[in-house]
């Protein structure tokens, strides 16, 4: 309902969402950059670069990666400036688990033989002695009731590590030998935190003469790992939230997001602290203008490790809730001089999962011709990022980067330096002036507007982010 009913406002505001885009002319149809500034200088004029700037100073002094103290040390910075802008701010935390590798090592005997096996990333440390089952790929459901208490020899494929794993855990296994389904090597494999039985892995071809020796009867193996482990560490999202007043409210939800853990042993200045920047800068622009929108506020930690802040976010969402949330913009390394190449719009792009226009790409690209960076910004098809647990949802939501990236990304060179405020100016100035679009409670009016945007073309580009 949420967002039939923007796509309705949006409609009659002008905003015609098409194959052909949006863009920032007056009613006249010619361009007119003086009026579709003062549609937007609410916002714009209030935004610093400066400002930003500091904020990737203090958060890139020391690297910020998930569950240690350096994202703590980001968080607490975070959360101070949510509050201090006065905004209803929560820390959500949530488990993350990290491999210990301490000179790990595995023991594989049958018959007398020693396999040498490898052992997975995260396996259980301990030992176990039993009689082998051939359980094949170990799909759920196919495993049978008779691997409880025996070893389970498991072929590679079709299904993740970790659910083989788990499907004879179930079951009442006690190891696990799972056997390469190509090539030569035994080097693969991860286990999740609960699976409490030791965990190997062989060659194709030592686990097919496993196969074929089961064949003609029973064996016995003895499984030992030591050094192994998984560690839960705790890592988490910031969320900001300013509801409008209750008697203004559309019961819409626009998201503006950005990612604040870094890679181990980086300063992540553009790697995503330039992201939070702008996400704190808008939230302080926007925390006392007038709105007929909920606007959220979140920085997501554990994003370097696969998206785990922002899918723990959307997984705690309610469907209802979901349903009222219009558009998410996501902002991730806005900020590097050495980013973008000689692309149009100073190397800015916006990645949509699917590689479709949506309203938060139809309303920043029209946005980017009418702030700073003066030009409309191209569109792609690109995940990796936070937005895709949104796109997931049904949410139209949108990447806003500069492609292709720097040479310094995810290493220790990733600082403050490098940083071009322009950039950063121009990134928020579109996001800005997009979220307020939405947000702002005469956006019905605007179609008796002189700054009423219309449709034009913006295109798409298969830039991937090394070109």
């Amino acid at each position: 309902m949420g967002r039939k009913w923007t796509m309705a406002v949006l409609l009659a505001a002008g905003l015609v969402l098409s194959t052909g885009g949006v863009s920032a002319q007056g009613n006249g149809g010619a361009p007119n950059q003086n009026a579709a500034s003062a549609f937007d200088n609410k916002i714009i004029k209030k935004i610093s670069a400066d400002n930003m700037y500091n904020h990737i100073a203090y958060l890139s002094e020391v690297p910020r990666q998930a569950g240690t103290e350096g994202e703590v040390r980001g968080v607490r910075y975070i959360e101070s400036h949510f509050k201090q802008y006065g905004y209803e701010t929560e820390v959500q935390p949530f488990p993350i688990y990290s491999v210990i590798r301490n000179n790990a090592s595995g023991l594989l005997e049958i018959g007398g033989q020693n396999l040498r096996p490898y052992v997975m990333s995260g396996s259980y440390s301990g030992e176990a002695t039993a009689e082998v089952i051939n359980v094949g790929l170990a799909q759920k459901g196919t495993v049978p009731d008779a691997v409880k208490g025996k070893i389970a020899l498991i072929e590679r494929g079709d299904i993740t590590f970790v659910e083989k794993i788990q499907n004879v855990f179930d079951k009442g296994a006690v190891g696990v030998i799972m056997y390469n389904n190509s090539g030569t090597s035994n080097a693969f494999g991860q286990a999740a935190y609960g699976q409490n039985i030791p965990a190997v892995s062989i060659t194709r071809a030592q686990g097919l003469s496993l196969v074929e020796q089961l064949k003609n009867g029973p064996l016995t193996a003895h499984i030992k790992v030591t050094g192994s482990g998984l560690e839960e560490k705790t890592s988490y999202n910031v969320i900001a939230k300013m509801k409008p007043h209750k008697n203004k409210d559309t019961g819409q939800i626009v998201m503006i997001g950005a990612h604040h853990d870094s890679v181990a042993n980086g300063p992540g200045a553009n790697d995503d602290a330039s992201g939070v920047s702008a996400v704190l800068e808008l939230a302080r622009v926007m925390a006392n203008m007038p709105i007929d929108t909920e606007l959220r506020f979140v920085t997501f930690g554990s994003e370097e490790l696969g998206l785990l802040g922002s899918y723990h976010y959307a997984g705690t969402l309610s469907s209802e809730e979901a349903d009222r949330m219009v558009a998410h913009f996501q902002m991730d390394m806005i900020g590097s001089k050495d980013a973008g190449g000689n692309n149009k719009a100073n190397g800015l792009i916006m990645y949509t999962i699917d590689g479709k226009k949506n309203l938060v790409t139809d309303l920043a690209s029209a946005a980017g011709a009418r702030t700073a960076l003066g030009e409309v910004v191209p569109y792609g098809q690109l995940g990796r990022s936070d937005h895709q647990p949104f796109h997931e949802l049904g949410i139209p939501a949108a990447l806003f980067i500069h492609s292709p990236l720097e040479k310094w990304y995810h290493t220790p060179a990733d600082t403050i330096d490098k940083i071009d405020k322009n950039k950063l100016q121009e990134t928020a100035e579109i996001v800005g002036a997009s979220v307020y679009q939405i947000a702002r409670p005469d956006t019905p009016s605007l179609i008796h507007s002189r700054v009423a945007p219309k449709p034009v073309d913006y295109d798409f580009e298969n830039r991937p982010p090394g070109a």
